[in-house]
């Protein structure tokens, strides 16, 4: 069996206009009218960048819409707090429960006493690393592996000669942080001259960011490209290198991934040179998943969101309509 569900057969894909994709914190209870009866305990990764908060809202906003009784927990960027939260949902008997994993492993546990309570429970944006897929019903989000590719499809197609690269990683353990660097590391790998010459996590924050590219442009003796593994940590670099005097997207380039609004402004004004794309709106296809599994229908065990990539120009007409 393979362990990681990132790879799992059978990848389904679902184009659809609003999907997409880090102490206990506490847990809310938003009442959308209980329409149909259904509870969703809610456990967040945190509010660790705009992309993030734009998950929150489109989960709490969709669950409304829905009429589902909406459980929500913070985990604040700790899987001990996660975990506390998922047993909460589990005493407070839940009709199904719904996680982004703040890292992918040690899980097993926890969604073992979910499975013997008899509530499913739905992955979304992030992977768990796990032998036991009957631990979970399906896992909404997208494909970081590919993420990871596109970024660096266009450095190899845009590489003019030799290219030192230094990479902002997400989250150590994390899902988008493996993949988005497996996917990367295997694109450039068919261009030698291209080589990542300094990796470090900046923890998906854009203060994170800065602080590792302050560090780097310090003891990295040339930086041709920044590879950040999401947008936040982007715009931390960019501060950190216009405060070295060079120029963000001219001195050096820079390759993000999310596709905020913060971040399509700054790909718009020239100071991030590509973006590809993981839409955080996936509110929408989890509360359908949720009703579709309380139900006892069959849900596909992966379920991918369909993205897209951005240059210079591409960011500036989708930026009016931008929803996020």
């Amino acid at each position: 069996m393979l362990k990681k569900i990132t790879a799992a057969a059978g990848v389904v894909l679902l184009s659809v206009l609003t999907a997409c994709g880090s102490g206990d914190g506490g847990t809310s209870s938003t009442n959308g009218g209980a329409k149909d009866g259904l509870t969703m305990g809610f456990a967040q990764v945190g509010a660790e960048s705009g992309w993030r908060t734009a998950n929150t809202k489109s989960i709490q906003d969709e669950a409304k819409a829905a009429g589902i009784d909406l459980k929500f927990s913070d985990g604040q960027q700790k899987q001990e707090n996660q975990i506390k939260a998922i047993r909460s949902f589990i005493q407070q008997k839940v009709d199904v429960i719904a996680f982004s994993p703040v890292v992918e492993t040690g899980w097993d546990a926890v969604l073992e006493e979910a499975k013997a309570a008899n509530i499913p429970v739905i992955l979304t944006d992030r992977a768990i690393d796990s032998d036991d897929d009957s631990l979970y019903k399906t896992f909404l989000g997208s494909d970081f592996v590919e993420e990871g590719r596109k970024a660096g499809k266009w450095l190899v197609e845009n590489a003019g000669g030799p290219v030192d690269v230094v990479e902002l990683q997400g989250t150590t353990g994390s899902a988008p942080a493996n993949d988005r660097k497996k996917g990367f590391a295997e694109t450039i790998a068919s261009k030698p001259e291209i080589k990542v010459v300094a990796s470090q996590t900046g923890d998906f924050t854009r203060s994170g960011g800065k602080q590792v590219m302050e560090a780097f442009l310090k003891s990295v003796p040339k930086i041709d490209v920044v590879y950040a593994h999401n947008d936040d940590m982007g715009l931390g670099a960019i501060e950190a290198i216009k405060a070295a005097g060079k120029v963000p997207g001219k001195d050096i380039k820079i390759i993000t991934v999310d596709a905020v609004k913060d971040g399509m402004t700054a790909l718009a004004g020239g100071e991030i040179n590509y973006i590809v794309e993981c839409s955080p709106l996936l509110g929408k296809q989890l509360m359908e998943l949720a009703k579709k599994v309380k139900a006892g229908q069959d849900v596909p065990k992966r379920v991918v969101t369909e993205e897209t990539t951005f240059t210079q120009e591409q960011a500036k007409a989708a930026l009016p309509t931008r929803q996020y």
